[in-house]
Protein backbone atom coordinates (compact mmCIF):
# COMPACT_ATOMS: atom_id res chain seq x y z
CA UNK A 1 0.00 0.00 0.00
CA UNK A 2 1.04 3.73 -1.34
CA UNK A 3 2.80 5.92 1.80
CA UNK A 4 -0.43 8.17 1.33
CA UNK A 5 -1.31 11.09 4.20
CA UNK A 6 -4.62 9.50 6.26
CA UNK A 7 -7.70 11.57 6.32
CA UNK A 8 -6.94 12.16 10.39
CA UNK A 9 -3.55 13.90 8.95
CA UNK A 10 -5.25 16.28 6.03
CA UNK A 11 -6.95 18.94 8.64
CA UNK A 12 -3.54 19.67 9.07
CA UNK A 13 -2.49 20.92 5.84
CA UNK A 14 -6.06 22.50 5.27
CA UNK A 15 -5.95 24.87 8.45
CA UNK A 16 -2.41 25.59 8.17
CA UNK A 17 -1.67 29.02 6.90
CA UNK A 18 0.51 32.45 7.27
CA UNK A 19 -1.15 32.71 11.11
CA UNK A 20 -1.28 29.26 11.51
CA UNK A 21 1.64 27.47 11.08
CA UNK A 22 1.57 23.74 11.99
CA UNK A 23 5.16 22.92 13.34
CA UNK A 24 6.17 21.92 16.14
CA UNK A 25 9.63 22.72 17.69
CA UNK A 26 12.40 22.85 20.27
CA UNK A 27 15.13 25.15 21.46
CA UNK A 28 18.19 23.34 22.89
CA UNK A 29 21.65 25.18 24.23
CA UNK A 30 24.79 23.51 24.48
CA UNK A 31 27.82 24.51 25.57
CA UNK A 32 30.17 25.05 23.30
CA UNK A 33 33.22 22.23 23.38
CA UNK A 34 36.89 23.02 23.49
CA UNK A 35 37.27 21.77 20.22
CA UNK A 36 34.08 24.32 19.02
CA UNK A 37 31.38 23.07 17.43
CA UNK A 38 30.75 23.92 13.47
CA UNK A 39 28.34 23.89 11.13
CA UNK A 40 30.05 20.75 9.49
CA UNK A 41 29.57 18.87 13.22
CA UNK A 42 25.89 19.01 13.08
CA UNK A 43 25.27 18.80 9.24
CA UNK A 44 27.58 15.28 9.78
CA UNK A 45 25.14 14.40 13.06
CA UNK A 46 22.11 14.88 11.52
CA UNK A 47 23.11 13.24 8.16
CA UNK A 48 23.82 9.64 10.38
CA UNK A 49 20.05 9.81 11.50
CA UNK A 50 18.51 11.25 7.81
CA UNK A 51 20.01 7.98 6.22
CA UNK A 52 18.22 6.02 8.63
CA UNK A 53 14.73 8.06 8.77
CA UNK A 54 13.36 8.29 5.23
CA UNK A 55 10.34 10.41 6.34
CA UNK A 56 13.29 13.31 6.97
CA UNK A 57 13.98 13.09 2.80
CA UNK A 58 10.34 12.56 1.80
CA UNK A 59 8.11 15.54 0.68
CA UNK A 60 4.26 16.04 -0.70
CA UNK A 61 3.26 15.18 -3.49
CA UNK A 62 -0.57 16.06 -4.35
CA UNK A 63 -2.60 13.79 -6.42
CA UNK A 64 -3.93 15.02 -9.68
CA UNK A 65 -7.40 16.38 -9.73
CA UNK A 66 -7.43 15.98 -5.83
CA UNK A 67 -8.91 12.60 -6.11
CA UNK A 68 -6.98 11.18 -3.69
CA UNK A 69 -4.40 12.65 -0.38
CA UNK A 70 -1.39 13.58 -0.74
CA UNK A 71 1.48 10.97 -0.44
CA UNK A 72 4.93 11.07 0.53
CA UNK A 73 7.54 10.64 -1.64
CA UNK A 74 11.37 10.51 -1.97
CA UNK A 75 12.80 13.44 -2.67
CA UNK A 76 15.05 13.34 -5.99
CA UNK A 77 17.03 16.73 -5.24
CA UNK A 78 16.53 16.13 -1.00
CA UNK A 79 19.64 19.04 -0.12
CA UNK A 80 20.16 18.05 3.62
CA UNK A 81 22.19 22.01 3.27
CA UNK A 82 18.36 23.40 2.60
CA UNK A 83 17.04 21.66 6.07
CA UNK A 84 20.08 22.39 8.26
CA UNK A 85 20.96 25.97 8.40
CA UNK A 86 22.71 28.57 10.17
CA UNK A 87 22.09 31.44 11.75
CA UNK A 88 24.06 34.19 14.06
CA UNK A 89 23.38 36.31 17.05
CA UNK A 90 24.76 39.75 17.69
CA UNK A 91 26.90 40.64 20.47
CA UNK A 92 26.16 40.13 23.17
CA UNK A 93 24.23 37.11 22.32
CA UNK A 94 22.23 37.31 24.73
CA UNK A 95 18.83 34.76 25.93
CA UNK A 96 16.49 37.48 24.70
CA UNK A 97 17.76 37.81 21.38
CA UNK A 98 17.90 34.02 21.20
CA UNK A 99 14.07 34.22 21.79
CA UNK A 100 13.33 37.14 19.33
CA UNK A 101 15.36 34.73 16.74
CA UNK A 102 12.84 32.25 17.68
CA UNK A 103 9.95 33.85 17.63
CA UNK A 104 10.58 35.01 13.67
CA UNK A 105 11.31 31.44 12.79
CA UNK A 106 8.88 29.67 14.55
CA UNK A 107 6.25 32.13 12.94
CA UNK A 108 7.22 31.10 9.21
CA UNK A 109 5.81 28.52 7.46
CA UNK A 110 7.78 25.09 6.28
CA UNK A 111 8.09 24.99 2.52
CA UNK A 112 5.66 22.80 1.13
CA UNK A 113 7.68 22.23 -1.87
CA UNK A 114 10.46 19.93 0.45
CA UNK A 115 10.51 17.95 3.25
CA UNK A 116 8.60 19.54 6.19
CA UNK A 117 11.29 20.05 8.75
CA UNK A 118 13.84 22.74 9.52
CA UNK A 119 17.22 22.96 11.99
CA UNK A 120 18.70 26.25 12.46
CA UNK A 121 22.40 26.04 14.46
CA UNK A 122 22.71 29.49 16.69
CA UNK A 123 26.32 30.46 17.08
CA UNK A 124 27.47 33.70 19.37
CA UNK A 125 24.57 32.59 22.32
CA UNK A 126 27.21 33.99 25.31
CA UNK A 127 29.21 35.71 23.52
CA UNK A 128 30.08 32.10 22.03
CA UNK A 129 30.53 29.76 24.91
CA UNK A 130 27.60 28.59 23.88
CA UNK A 131 24.73 27.82 20.99
CA UNK A 132 21.77 26.77 20.42
CA UNK A 133 19.51 24.19 18.08
CA UNK A 134 16.52 25.04 17.33
CA UNK A 135 14.08 22.61 15.01
CA UNK A 136 10.93 22.73 13.27
CA UNK A 137 8.80 19.74 12.35
CA UNK A 138 5.08 19.57 10.68
CA UNK A 139 2.92 18.13 12.80
CA UNK A 140 1.83 15.07 10.25
CA UNK A 141 5.20 13.65 10.36
CA UNK A 142 4.90 13.08 13.48
CA UNK A 143 4.28 9.73 14.12
CA UNK A 144 6.20 6.41 16.04
CA UNK A 145 8.66 5.91 13.71
CA UNK A 146 9.96 9.92 13.27
CA UNK A 147 11.65 10.70 16.24
CA UNK A 148 12.84 14.54 17.19
CA UNK A 149 15.97 14.63 15.45
CA UNK A 150 17.39 16.86 18.78
CA UNK A 151 16.62 13.78 20.44
CA UNK A 152 18.26 11.75 17.83
CA UNK A 153 21.70 13.73 17.76
CA UNK A 154 21.95 12.92 21.45
CA UNK A 155 24.21 10.62 23.41
CA UNK A 156 24.59 10.11 27.25
CA UNK A 157 28.88 9.46 26.11
CA UNK A 158 30.32 12.99 26.02
CA UNK A 159 33.53 11.41 24.08
CA UNK A 160 31.69 10.09 21.38
CA UNK A 161 33.39 10.28 18.25
CA UNK A 162 32.70 13.14 15.62
CA UNK A 163 30.85 12.24 12.49
CA UNK A 164 32.85 12.14 9.48
CA UNK A 165 30.26 12.95 6.80
CA UNK A 166 26.30 12.59 6.38
CA UNK A 167 26.21 9.20 4.52
CA UNK A 168 25.68 10.57 1.18
CA UNK A 169 23.65 12.87 2.23
CA UNK A 170 25.07 16.19 2.98
CA UNK A 171 23.66 17.82 -0.09
CA UNK A 172 25.92 19.04 -3.55
CA UNK A 173 27.57 22.09 -1.28
CA UNK A 174 28.40 22.40 1.18
CA UNK A 175 26.17 24.78 4.68
CA UNK A 176 26.07 27.87 3.48
CA UNK A 177 25.40 31.45 5.38
CA UNK A 178 23.62 33.75 3.67
CA UNK A 179 22.37 37.26 5.06
CA UNK A 180 18.59 37.66 4.47
CA UNK A 181 17.22 40.93 3.15
CA UNK A 182 16.14 43.08 6.17
CA UNK A 183 13.23 45.15 3.71
CA UNK A 184 11.89 41.41 2.90
CA UNK A 185 10.42 41.16 6.63
CA UNK A 186 12.11 37.91 6.75
CA UNK A 187 14.73 38.31 9.06
CA UNK A 188 16.97 40.56 11.25
CA UNK A 189 20.78 41.81 11.63
CA UNK A 190 22.61 38.57 12.72
CA UNK A 191 19.35 36.12 11.40
CA UNK A 192 21.22 33.96 8.66
CA UNK A 193 19.23 31.72 6.29
CA UNK A 194 20.27 29.38 3.07
CA UNK A 195 19.09 30.24 0.14
CA UNK A 196 16.47 28.21 -1.25
CA UNK A 197 17.94 25.80 -3.62
CA UNK A 198 15.27 25.49 -6.76
CA UNK A 199 12.91 22.99 -7.03
CA UNK A 200 12.75 19.66 -5.68
CA UNK A 201 10.97 18.09 -8.43
CA UNK A 202 12.95 15.61 -10.61
CA UNK A 203 13.07 12.14 -12.53
CA UNK A 204 13.42 10.07 -9.40
CA UNK A 205 10.04 10.79 -8.37
CA UNK A 206 6.86 9.22 -9.39
CA UNK A 207 4.91 11.22 -12.76
CA UNK A 208 1.71 12.25 -12.35
CA UNK A 209 0.22 9.44 -14.06
CA UNK A 210 2.14 7.32 -11.28
CA UNK A 211 0.28 9.43 -8.75
CA UNK A 212 -2.68 8.41 -10.25
CA UNK A 213 -2.58 4.66 -10.98
CA UNK A 214 -1.48 4.71 -7.28
CA UNK A 215 -4.54 6.45 -6.15
CA UNK A 216 -6.89 3.68 -8.10
CA UNK A 217 -5.15 1.30 -6.73
CA UNK A 218 -5.91 2.66 -3.35
CA UNK A 219 -9.17 2.69 -4.18
CA UNK A 220 -9.55 -0.61 -5.41
CA UNK A 221 -7.78 -1.85 -2.03
CA UNK A 222 -9.44 0.49 -0.11
CA UNK A 223 -13.11 1.55 -1.24
CA UNK A 224 -13.77 3.86 1.46
CA UNK A 225 -10.23 5.38 1.87
CA UNK A 226 -11.00 8.08 -0.82
CA UNK A 227 -14.48 9.60 0.53
CA UNK A 228 -13.31 9.02 3.82
CA UNK A 229 -10.53 11.60 2.64
CA UNK A 230 -12.29 13.96 1.07
CA UNK A 231 -14.95 14.25 4.20
CA UNK A 232 -12.67 14.19 6.47
CA UNK A 233 -10.91 17.34 4.31
CA UNK A 234 -14.26 19.34 4.91
CA UNK A 235 -15.97 18.04 8.11
CA UNK A 236 -16.03 20.02 10.64
CA UNK A 237 -14.57 18.03 13.93
CA UNK A 238 -16.15 20.46 16.65
CA UNK A 239 -18.76 17.72 16.96
CA UNK A 240 -16.14 14.85 17.31
CA UNK A 241 -14.31 17.13 20.27
CA UNK A 242 -15.40 13.85 22.97
CA UNK A 243 -14.73 11.09 20.48
CA UNK A 244 -10.85 11.99 19.90
CA UNK A 245 -8.99 8.64 19.01
CA UNK A 246 -7.25 7.30 16.08
CA UNK A 247 -4.69 10.45 16.51
CA UNK A 248 -1.41 10.02 15.43
CA UNK A 249 -0.78 8.04 12.97
CA UNK A 250 -0.29 4.43 12.53
CA UNK A 251 0.61 2.60 16.31
CA UNK A 252 -0.20 6.00 18.19
CA UNK A 253 -4.15 5.13 17.18
CA UNK A 254 -6.38 5.70 20.06
CA UNK A 255 -3.88 7.97 21.97
CA UNK A 256 -5.75 10.00 23.91
CA UNK A 257 -9.46 10.43 25.24
CA UNK A 258 -11.20 13.60 27.07
CA UNK A 259 -12.90 12.96 30.23
CA UNK A 260 -16.68 13.41 29.49
CA UNK A 261 -16.59 15.82 32.77
CA UNK A 262 -16.41 18.95 30.82
CA UNK A 263 -16.37 18.03 27.18
CA UNK A 264 -19.57 19.32 26.43
CA UNK A 265 -19.22 22.73 28.11
CA UNK A 266 -17.73 25.60 26.19
CA UNK A 267 -14.30 26.80 27.87
CA UNK A 268 -14.88 30.39 30.02
CA UNK A 269 -14.16 33.50 27.92
CA UNK A 270 -10.50 34.83 28.54
CA UNK A 271 -8.01 37.11 26.78
CA UNK A 272 -6.22 33.73 25.60
CA UNK A 273 -8.83 33.47 22.93
CA UNK A 274 -8.67 35.75 20.06
CA UNK A 275 -8.02 35.49 16.31
CA UNK A 276 -4.60 34.84 15.54
CA UNK A 277 -2.76 36.71 13.95
CA UNK A 278 1.09 36.25 12.43
CA UNK A 279 3.61 37.42 14.64
CA UNK A 280 4.84 35.33 17.70
CA UNK A 281 6.29 36.50 20.69
CA UNK A 282 8.46 33.32 22.44
CA UNK A 283 10.22 33.39 25.66
CA UNK A 284 11.52 30.94 28.05
CA UNK A 285 12.07 30.47 32.21
CA UNK A 286 14.23 28.38 33.91
CA UNK A 287 13.16 26.99 37.03
CA UNK A 288 15.01 24.47 40.05
CA UNK A 289 13.16 20.91 39.12
CA UNK A 290 13.85 19.94 43.35
CA UNK A 291 11.77 22.84 44.62
CA UNK A 292 8.95 20.90 42.65
CA UNK A 293 9.90 17.38 44.18
CA UNK A 294 10.08 19.06 47.58
CA UNK A 295 6.57 20.44 47.36
CA UNK A 296 5.00 17.32 45.95
CA UNK A 297 6.74 15.85 48.89
CA UNK A 298 4.51 17.48 51.50
CA UNK A 299 1.55 17.27 49.71
CA UNK A 300 1.26 14.30 47.51
CA UNK A 301 0.75 13.81 44.03
CA UNK A 302 3.08 14.44 40.97
CA UNK A 303 5.08 17.26 40.24
CA UNK A 304 2.78 17.50 36.62
CA UNK A 305 0.28 18.38 39.78
CA UNK A 306 2.83 21.31 40.86
CA UNK A 307 3.81 22.19 37.20
CA UNK A 308 -0.01 23.15 36.56
CA UNK A 309 -0.43 24.65 40.24
CA UNK A 310 2.74 27.12 39.10
CA UNK A 311 1.08 27.74 35.62
CA UNK A 312 -2.32 28.52 37.42
CA UNK A 313 -0.77 31.16 39.71
CA UNK A 314 1.12 32.84 37.20
CA UNK A 315 -1.80 33.43 34.74
CA UNK A 316 -3.99 34.17 37.82
CA UNK A 317 -1.00 36.84 38.60
CA UNK A 318 -0.44 38.10 34.50
CA UNK A 319 -4.89 38.33 34.23
CA UNK A 320 -4.24 41.03 37.82
CA UNK A 321 -1.43 42.75 36.32
CA UNK A 322 -3.36 43.29 32.61
CA UNK A 323 -6.36 44.80 35.01
CA UNK A 324 -9.10 41.84 34.26
CA UNK A 325 -11.94 40.74 36.39
CA UNK A 326 -10.42 37.59 38.57
CA UNK A 327 -13.32 36.17 40.89
CA UNK A 328 -13.02 33.27 43.31
CA UNK A 329 -14.76 31.82 40.81
CA UNK A 330 -12.88 32.81 37.48
CA UNK A 331 -11.19 29.61 35.91
CA UNK A 332 -9.19 28.45 33.06
CA UNK A 333 -9.57 25.52 31.26
CA UNK A 334 -6.24 23.72 29.57
CA UNK A 335 -5.48 20.74 27.65
CA UNK A 336 -2.89 18.44 29.25
CA UNK A 337 -1.09 15.64 27.25
CA UNK A 338 0.40 13.91 30.63
CA UNK A 339 2.86 11.23 30.40
CA UNK A 340 1.17 8.52 32.88
CA UNK A 341 4.78 7.29 33.24
CA UNK A 342 4.81 10.22 35.97
CA UNK A 343 1.35 9.19 37.38
CA UNK A 344 1.79 5.51 38.20
CA UNK A 345 1.40 3.74 34.50
CA UNK A 346 4.17 2.16 32.82
CA UNK A 347 6.30 4.00 30.29
CA UNK A 348 4.86 5.05 26.92
CA UNK A 349 1.09 6.26 28.41
CA UNK A 350 -0.43 9.00 27.49
CA UNK A 351 -3.60 10.77 28.88
CA UNK A 352 -5.14 13.66 27.10
CA UNK A 353 -7.17 15.81 29.91
CA UNK A 354 -9.37 18.79 30.10
CA UNK A 355 -8.52 20.51 33.26
CA UNK A 356 -10.13 23.67 34.49
CA UNK A 357 -7.47 25.66 36.27
CA UNK A 358 -8.75 27.06 39.59
CA UNK A 359 -7.21 30.64 38.73
CA UNK A 360 -9.32 32.60 41.38
CA UNK A 361 -8.28 30.47 44.17
CA UNK A 362 -6.02 33.33 45.84
CA UNK A 363 -4.46 30.41 48.16
CA UNK A 364 -1.39 28.49 46.49
CA UNK A 365 -1.42 25.64 48.28
CA UNK A 366 -5.28 25.57 47.80
CA UNK A 367 -5.12 25.81 44.07
CA UNK A 368 -2.43 22.66 44.47
CA UNK A 369 -4.82 20.80 45.61
CA UNK A 370 -7.63 21.11 43.83
CA UNK A 371 -5.60 20.87 40.80
CA UNK A 372 -4.79 17.20 42.30
CA UNK A 373 -7.98 16.43 42.87
CA UNK A 374 -9.28 17.10 39.42
CA UNK A 375 -5.98 14.80 37.90
CA UNK A 376 -7.02 11.93 40.20
CA UNK A 377 -10.35 12.13 39.10
CA UNK A 378 -8.71 11.80 35.56
CA UNK A 379 -6.61 9.59 36.59
CA UNK A 380 -8.50 7.00 38.67
CA UNK A 381 -11.29 7.27 35.73
CA UNK A 382 -10.99 5.11 31.72
CA UNK A 383 -8.75 8.08 30.42
CA UNK A 384 -5.44 6.26 30.41
CA UNK A 385 -4.19 5.02 26.66
CA UNK A 386 -1.42 3.58 25.85
CA UNK A 387 0.56 5.15 23.58
CA UNK A 388 2.53 2.05 21.96
CA UNK A 389 4.68 4.09 19.62
CA UNK A 390 6.25 5.75 22.46
CA UNK A 391 7.55 2.74 24.17
CA UNK A 392 9.54 1.62 21.31
CA UNK A 393 11.58 5.12 22.42
CA UNK A 394 15.22 5.15 24.38
CA UNK A 395 13.41 6.79 27.24
CA UNK A 396 10.50 8.71 27.13
CA UNK A 397 10.91 11.38 24.66
CA UNK A 398 9.34 14.83 25.82
CA UNK A 399 9.00 16.50 21.89
CA UNK A 400 6.92 13.27 20.95
CA UNK A 401 4.68 14.26 23.83
CA UNK A 402 4.46 18.10 23.15
CA UNK A 403 3.88 17.01 19.66
CA UNK A 404 0.82 14.99 19.63
CA UNK A 405 -0.21 17.20 22.36
CA UNK A 406 -0.11 19.71 19.86
CA UNK A 407 -1.99 17.59 16.93
CA UNK A 408 -5.02 16.57 19.73
CA UNK A 409 -5.58 20.78 20.12
CA UNK A 410 -5.79 21.18 16.15
CA UNK A 411 -8.40 18.91 16.47
CA UNK A 412 -10.46 19.80 19.31
CA UNK A 413 -13.06 22.34 19.21
CA UNK A 414 -11.52 26.02 19.79
CA UNK A 415 -14.41 26.35 22.35
CA UNK A 416 -13.28 23.74 24.50
CA UNK A 417 -10.53 25.19 25.81
CA UNK A 418 -8.16 28.46 26.89
CA UNK A 419 -4.94 27.15 25.82
CA UNK A 420 -2.25 23.75 25.58
CA UNK A 421 -0.13 22.73 28.53
CA UNK A 422 2.41 20.33 27.60
CA UNK A 423 4.82 18.64 30.29
CA UNK A 424 7.44 16.00 28.70
CA UNK A 425 9.37 14.38 31.37
CA UNK A 426 13.15 14.10 30.41
CA UNK A 427 16.38 12.59 31.01
CA UNK A 428 18.06 13.69 34.39
CA UNK A 429 21.83 12.68 33.37
CA UNK A 430 23.48 15.13 31.01
CA UNK A 431 23.16 14.16 26.84
CA UNK A 432 25.97 14.99 24.51
CA UNK A 433 26.40 16.05 20.80
CA UNK A 434 29.49 15.49 19.45
CA UNK A 435 31.38 16.52 22.65
CA UNK A 436 28.91 19.58 23.31
CA UNK A 437 27.16 19.15 26.71
CA UNK A 438 23.02 19.83 26.56
CA UNK A 439 22.91 22.47 28.91
CA UNK A 440 18.97 23.92 28.64
CA UNK A 441 15.87 22.85 26.93
CA UNK A 442 12.59 24.49 26.04
CA UNK A 443 9.79 23.49 23.78
CA UNK A 444 7.84 25.39 21.07
CA UNK A 445 4.46 24.46 20.99
CA UNK A 446 2.23 25.77 18.12
CA UNK A 447 -0.91 27.99 18.49
CA UNK A 448 -4.02 26.67 17.01
CA UNK A 449 -6.83 28.62 15.73
CA UNK A 450 -8.31 30.75 18.34
CA UNK A 451 -5.75 29.96 21.07
CA UNK A 452 -3.13 32.85 21.59
CA UNK A 453 -1.44 31.10 23.98
CA UNK A 454 0.46 27.61 24.06
CA UNK A 455 3.04 26.65 27.24
CA UNK A 456 5.31 23.63 27.43
CA UNK A 457 7.54 22.30 29.91
CA UNK A 458 10.53 19.60 29.92
CA UNK A 459 12.25 18.36 32.35
CA UNK A 460 15.86 17.84 31.71
CA UNK A 461 18.83 17.44 34.19
CA UNK A 462 17.53 18.69 37.22
CA UNK A 463 15.42 22.05 36.00
CA UNK A 464 12.13 22.23 34.20
CA UNK A 465 12.51 24.43 31.90
CA UNK A 466 9.00 26.33 30.60
CA UNK A 467 8.97 27.28 26.88
CA UNK A 468 5.62 30.23 26.22
CA UNK A 469 4.72 31.13 22.52
CA UNK A 470 2.36 33.64 21.82
CA UNK A 471 0.17 35.67 19.35
CA UNK A 472 2.37 38.94 19.30
CA UNK A 473 -0.52 40.97 19.01
CA UNK A 474 -2.33 39.58 21.77
CA UNK A 475 0.15 39.16 24.26
CA UNK A 476 2.68 41.75 23.65
CA UNK A 477 3.55 41.48 27.70
CA UNK A 478 4.36 37.45 27.38
CA UNK A 479 7.69 38.63 29.51
CA UNK A 480 5.26 39.41 32.38
CA UNK A 481 3.84 35.91 32.16
CA UNK A 482 7.05 34.70 32.32
CA UNK A 483 8.51 36.55 35.44
CA UNK A 484 4.61 35.92 36.87
CA UNK A 485 5.64 31.90 36.60
CA UNK A 486 9.10 32.52 38.64
CA UNK A 487 6.99 34.35 41.20
CA UNK A 488 4.18 31.69 41.47
CA UNK A 489 6.57 29.06 42.05
CA UNK A 490 8.64 31.08 44.46
CA UNK A 491 5.07 31.36 46.17
CA UNK A 492 3.65 27.76 46.38
CA UNK A 493 7.56 26.67 47.71
CA UNK A 494 7.10 29.57 50.67
CA UNK A 495 3.36 28.86 51.37
CA UNK A 496 4.73 24.80 51.90
CA UNK A 497 7.94 25.94 53.61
Amino acid sequence: MSDRLSPLDLPFLYVEGPTLPMHVGSVAIFETPAGGFSPADLVGLIGEQVAQLSRYRQRLRHVPGHVAAPIWVDDAKFELDYHVRQSALPRPGSPEQLRELVARVQSRQLDRARPLWELYLVDGLADGSRFAVVTKTHEIMVDDDVPDLVQVILSSDPGAPRPDGAMGFTGTQPVRAHTANRASGDAEPGEEDLEPAGSAAGSGEPSDWDLLRGALADLVGHPGRIGGAVRHAVTDLRGTAWRLGQLAGRSVADLAKVGSRISGRAAPPSPLNVVVGETRRYTTVSTDLETYRQIRAVHGGTVNDVVLTVVTGALRAWLLARGEAVTGSTSLRALLPVSLATTGGAAGEVGTYLVDLPVGEPSPVMRLHQIRYRMHAHNAGDERVAASALSKLSGFAPPTLHALGARVASRLSRRMYNLVITNGPGPQEPRYAAGAKLVEAYPVVPLTAGHALSVGATSYCGAIGYGLLADGAAIPDLDVLAQCLTEALTELAEAVR
